[in-house]
Formats: C-alpha cells, sequence, structure tokens
C-alpha cells in the first residue's frame, strides 16, 4: 500500500492559504507560512471547487485545460486531517488547524452525550460559535481593514458550517454560475487604501464524484464545466486582481468488493458504543475500558487495509495538528484511516453510505493533495 500523506500544517496547507494571501495584500495576520508565497496584489480571489483534488486534476487534464495549465507552475498542498469539507473549509476560513477549530470530522460525537453532529447538516441545539470559540481569519481581515467577501449559494448564509468557518465576512448569496461570476467581479474591487479578498465556492464537482464516481463521464463532464467556468471567472476579473484556485480535499472510487459494513459485523461492534466519522475516516467512541479490545480486534480484522489509531496516537502522529482541550472528547477514542479503496461503511447510521462511489477522508495522496493555481 502507497504510504499516507501528512498534513503540511504551516507550510503548505489549506488552512496556510488565507494567511498567505493577508500577506500578500500587505496586511498579514502573523508569520508567513513557510512554504507558500503568493504574488503581491490589492485583490485576492480565492475559488474553492470542492473535490478537485491534485491527482484528479493531472489525471484528468484533458478534461481541464485551463485549470492544468497552471499546473506548470504550482506546487500542491495539503488539506487537513480528516480530508472532508467541513474540517477543510473551517481550515480555509479560520487559518487554524483541525484540532484548534474543533471541526474534526464529517460526523463527531458532542462530549457528553450519545449524539453526533453532522457538520454539514448541523444541529440547531449546537452554537456554532461555542463549538468553534476562535476569530476567524476572515473577521481577522476585516478588522485590519481588507474587505472580505464569501460568495456561496443562498441557502448556506448563516448556516452553521458558514458561521462556524466564515463568520465575519460579508456574506452575497447567488445560486447561478453567470451571477456568481458578476458578483465575485463586483466585490472584489478594490477600493483606495482597502484591499479585497473575495472567496467563491462551488460544490457540484463533489456531488458528481460522491454520485457517479471519478472515473465516470458524468464527472469528467463536470469538471470540463468547472473548467470553463474558472476561465470565464479569470477573464472577466481586470489582470491587476489575482486569481488562486483551490481544493478541500480529492477522492477515490470505492468498488462494491473492498467496502466492509461494521453494522453486520458483531465482532467489530463489540465495545463501540457510537461510530461517527465517514466510511474512509471513521471516528470510534469505546464503552468504558474496551479500547484495548477494539483496537486490536480492528487491527486484526483490517490488516494493511487501514490503519487503527488510539485517539492519543492520532494525535501524536500530528494529524490534527495541536489539539485544544475542548476538541480531544470529540475526536473518536479510535480513528480509522482507510488506505488504497477500502471503506468502512455503517449502514445503520449512514444508509446513503452504500449509495456512494466516490469517497474522500482519508490520508491517501489522491485525497489529501490539493492543487493552488495562481494566475
Amino acid at each position: 500500500m502507497a504510504a499516507f500523506c501528512e498534513p503540511a500544517y504551516g507550510v503548505r496547507s489549506l488552512g496556510d492559504i488565507v494567511p498567505a494571501a493577508a500577506h500578500a495584500l500587505g496586511s498579514p495576520l502573523g508569520p508567513a507560512p513557510t512554504g507558500l508565497v503568493l504574488p503581491g496584489a490589492s485583490a485576492y480571489v480565492v475559488f474553492l471547487i470542492d473535490g478537485l483534488g491534485a491527482r484528479l486534476l493531472e489525471r484528468y487534464a484533458h478534461a481541464a485545460p485551463y485549470l492544468s495549465s497552471l499546473l506548470v507552475a504550482s506546487e500542491h498542498a495539503t488539506a487537513g486531517v480528516p480530508s472532508t469539507t467541513s474540517t477543510s473549509l473551517t481550515s480555509l476560513g479560520t487559518g487554524l488547524t483541525p484540532g484548534a477549530h474543533g471541526l474534526i470530522g464529517f460526523t463527531t460525537r458532542v462530549p457528553g452525550t450519545g449524539d453526533l453532529l453532522n457538520a454539514l447538516i448541523w444541529d440547531r441545539d449546537v452554537d456554532p460559535v461555542q463549538w468553534q470559540p476562535h476569530q476567524t481569519a476572515f473577521s481577522s481581515l476585516q478588522a485590519a481593514g481588507v474587505r472580505v467577501s464569501v460568495v456561496n449559494k443562498r441557502e448556506f448564509d448563516g448556516s452553521g458550517l458558514t458561521v462556524a468557518a466564515h463568520r465575519g465576512a460579508d456574506y452575497i448569496g447567488v445560486d447561478r454560475v453567470g451571477e456568481r461570476i458578476a458578483a465575485v467581479v463586483a466585490a472584489s474591487a478594490p477600493a483606495p487604501r482597502q484591499p479585497t479578498l473575495t472567496y467563491v465556492y462551488d460544490g457540484d464537482l463533489d456531488w458528481t464524484g460522491h454520485r457517479w464516481g471519478v472515473a465516470s463521464s458524468q464527472w469528467l463532464q463536470q469538471l470540463a464545466m468547472i473548467d470553463h467556468e474558472a476561465e470565464q471567472l479569470r477573464e472577466a476579473l481586470p489582470p491587476d486582481r489575482r486569481l488562486v484556485v483551490v481544493a478541500d480535499h480529492g477522492m477515490v472510487d470505492v468498488p462494491a468488493e473492498t467496502r466492509l459494513d461494521v453494522s453486520a459485523d458483531d465482532d467489530l461492534r463489540a465495545g463501540v458504543a457510537l461510530v461517527g466519522g465517514e466510511a474512509r475516516f471513521r471516528h470510534l467512541y469505546c464503552r468504558g475500558g474496551a479500547v484495548p479490545d477494539v483496537v486490536a480486534t480492528w487491527r486484526e480484522r483490517l490488516g494493511e487495509r487501514a490503519e487503527v489509531l488510539t485517539r492519543s496516537e492520532a494525535i501524536g502522529r500530528g494529524w490534527f495538528g495541536a489539539v485544544d482541550p475542548s476538541v480531544l472528547p470529540r475526536i473518536g477514542d479510535i480513528v480509522v484511516a482507510c488506505r488504497g479503496d477500502f471503506a468502512v461503511l455503517s449502514t445503520d447510521g449512514f444508509p446513503y453510505e452504500n449509495k456512494l462511489i466516490g469517497m474522500h477522508g482519508s490520508l491517501t495522496p489522491d485525497e489529501m493533495l490539493i492543487p493552488v493555481l495562481v494566475d
């Protein structure tokens, strides 16, 4: 099995994009990332394409001639751990590692309960400001005199994830590509002595990959459409405004024969009170005293198909960065990171997982490596 790709926090990771842009805009938020330097400008547009892993862009460059043309002068960065949307979008907006901002998975246990927080849908009983109490990088830039805008779908305005990850920015709700591009052009216009940072998001490629897989004609057609959108955006922006295209993670296709359903396996469920995370990166919350037995069972059963670590072992590997004490109980007592095209389903709690073809969350290069394309 190929080696995992470890997160490059503070060097060249998704959470370093906004701090690097802040330096390029002349409004640094702190020390510059040591491995990510962006050219100076008075306006930056950060376009995040959900699911566009660097390896996927290289593999299917013929479907994205504009974006792939920028690969020549670029160097990849990494997502954080797990390589999933809620974790990554929060790292981008806050400039923090997952262990600091606390969104350490698609679903994680609400401490002191037997409930899971779905970070995309959110739970009205969970205050996103309490869950993620740190000031965001977006709000810090606003306070420093940079006009920061988020351009995204109207339905996400005020959502739990938006508040946790992107509060402090001006929100501009759009639903179509044409109004999205027009909104970015208008929002990114710098005023005298006021630089701008504009963040814009597109999630259609990720949805297509989940539904059809990244080897499908549907995904390739969607990639071609995204490539055209990115090129249109670049052409609509004046030349003095910088465009940087990034992603939140990549994706791998998981065939039926490499799926293991923990819901149908009494041995794997023994000692496990709650299964969280997602199929490529599971959080296992154990009953009292059961961790050693659960670790031993899972390691024996999964073998080289996954890395099975205790919470302290995963933290020791630096997977989440420095972890705040309040975040510790959100991490599984055991975490399971899948290798190759293996996945651990839990169809009792997540029945839709068996309908997905493309998945992400683990530390393979296909999931972790993301493009940083500057034009």
